[in-house]
Parts: C-alpha cells; sequence; structure tokens
C-alpha cells in the first residue's frame, strides 16, 4: 500500500560548516511529489522522508565554510528530493540556489520545475519563430500557464487546450488575460470548426502533452508534417496511441521530456567544462 503521511516534529539538525540553515516561507504540491509519496516516481527518498521537492526559504544562518549565501537570502533547492514540506531545515550549501528577493514568494516558490519544463520544451526540440504556434493540453496547468507567458513573450501563439468544467468562461478568461491566443475545450478539437481556427493561426510546430489517451491522438491530428510532440506528464494514465498514417506520411516525431534528467545531463556539462 501507499506509505503513510503525517505530520511531525523533529529536531533541527546541527549546523555543519558547509550547512545552510533555512526558514521555509512556502512550498508547493506537485503531481511529481504525490508520485514519490506512492513509490511511482523514478527517483525515491529512503524511508522515512520529508516529502516536497520545490519551494522558497529565508536562510537565518550558515556554516563559517559557506561562501555564497549568508542570513536574509532567498534559496530554492537545486535538484529534485530535498524535502521542502517543513518549516525549517539544515542543508548543504551545494543544494541551494539564489533566488532575488524581490519576486513574489509564490513565483519563488514555483520557479524550479513548472517554468523550466516549460521554456525547455518551447526551445528545445523545434526553432520556433516569432508567429508559430504550440498546441497544449491541461494548459491551466503550472506548466500549461507558464508556457502561456514565455511564448507570448517570445511571439509565439498558443493553442490552448481544457477539460470542459462549468465555469469555463471565467478560466478562459484568466488564461487570455495571461496571454493565451485560444482556449479550446477537449470536445472543441474534435470538431471540424477547427479549421477556422487554422485560417488565423498556422498549424502547430510544436504539440506539448502531460494528459495522454485520446486528447493526444486528438492534438497530435493538428500537427505539422514533421511536427514534434513532447509528453512531460501522464494525467490521464492513458497510453499514447498514434495513427500509424502519423508517422508514415507526415513524419511526426514523439519525444519526451524530464527536468530532472535535463538538469543532471546539464550539471555533467559544466563538470565536464562544456
Amino acid at each position: 500500500g501507499d506509505p503513510s503521511v503525517g505530520l511531525k516534529d523533529l529536531e533541527v539538525a546541527k549546523l555543519g560548516d558547509s550547512d545552510v540553515h533555512v526558514k521555509m516561507l512556502a512550498a508547493p504540491i506537485n503531481p511529481a511529489d504525490i508520485n514519490m509519496i506512492q513509490g511511482t516516481y523514478p527517483i525515491l527518498s529512503p524511508l522515512p522522508a520529508v516529502g516536497g521537492n520545490e519551494g522558497v526559504g529565508e536562510v537565518l544562518e550558515v556554516g563559517r565554510r559557506v561562501a555564497t549565501l549568508r542570513p536574509g537570502d532567498w534559496v530554492i533547492p537545486a535538484s529534485t528530493g530535498l524535502g521542502t514540506w517543513r518549516t525549517r531545515g539544515v542543508f548543504p550549501e551545494e543544494t541551494l540556489l539564489k533566488v532575488p528577493r524581490d519576486i513574489p514568494v509564490l513565483s519563488a516558490a514555483t520557479l524550479s520545475v513548472n517554468p523550466c519544463t516549460a521554456y525547455r520544451m518551447l526551445t528545445d526540440f523545434q526553432s520556433l519563430a516569432p508567429g508559430d504556434s504550440v498546441i497544449q493540453n491541461a494548459a491551466n496547468s503550472g506548466v500549461g500557464q507558464a508556457v502561456i507567458q514565455i511564448a507570448k513573450a517570445f511571439g509565439i501563439k498558443t493553442i490552448n487546450v481544457v477539460r470542459d468544467r462549468p465555469d469555463l468562461p471565467k478560466l478562459v478568461e484568466r488564461l487570455m488575460a495571461m496571454g493565451a491566443d485560444h482556449v479550446i475545450t477537449e470536445e472543441m478539437l474534435r470538431k471540424p470548426e477547427m479549421k477556422d481556427l487554422f485560417k488565423s493561426v498556422p498549424k502547430p510546430r510544436l504539440a506539448l502533452n502531460c494528459v495522454g489517451g485520446k486528447s493526444t491522438t486528438e492534438m497530435l491530428r493538428h500537427l505539422q508534417p514533421k511536427g514534434t510532440m513532447v509528453t512531460y506528464g501522464g494525467m490521464a494514465k492513458q497510453p499514447v496511441t498514434v495513427p500509424v498514417s502519423a508517422f508514415i506520411f507526415r513524419d511526426v516525431q514523439l519525444r519526451g521530456f524530464w527536468m530532472t534528467q535535463w538538469k543532471k545531463d546539464h550539471a555533467q556539462g559544466e563538470q565536464d567544462g562544456g
């Protein structure tokens, strides 16, 4: 069964020479955090463990060998598995990254996973130019909202797919205010009226998928030939199904993205001088 999760009072560890004492200011709950607790994530902390992979804290005290941080600085985790669902913690200096204090605390707390994922997916898989378009499902997710805002800054049009819901007009309004060009439901994605949408915006060369199942197959139908679909999540817990014709006649590419792996690969590059 699932491990049990509970609130526990713990002693704060003694501050070592290279350690940093941090007071947590805010820490979100992401789907990956739940997957780690369930034991279904590729990275699992030895139990008992503190949950949470993301958040922002304020430095209270530093060990005498700490060079890059000082009391009052804001910090976020440098990698997965830090255990941010706590009020205070003592961490090695190299596990923390300093961030500016003049950004909203909730933005700082959610900086290291979703916006980074959005940025990398928009830049690493297709060379998009201003005026090009991208289509994504779960557009109101953390990554989805970041994609909308970053794409807007790049001059890239976004086609944003969301599930139908009673307060749909309110959600559409919120995403449009962030910079979304089109917001449509999963049902609309399957209708012939999509042809009208593509009169004002080019067919996308990039699709971003975190759902799976039918949603993915429908998005794929609207991709340009030689377009790429990047999968970074599977909220529907259903496989990605692709018609054979999409591979043969339109030469679409299916790729995957995991932020943790990207960080590992590029940290290695930095150590090698790359």
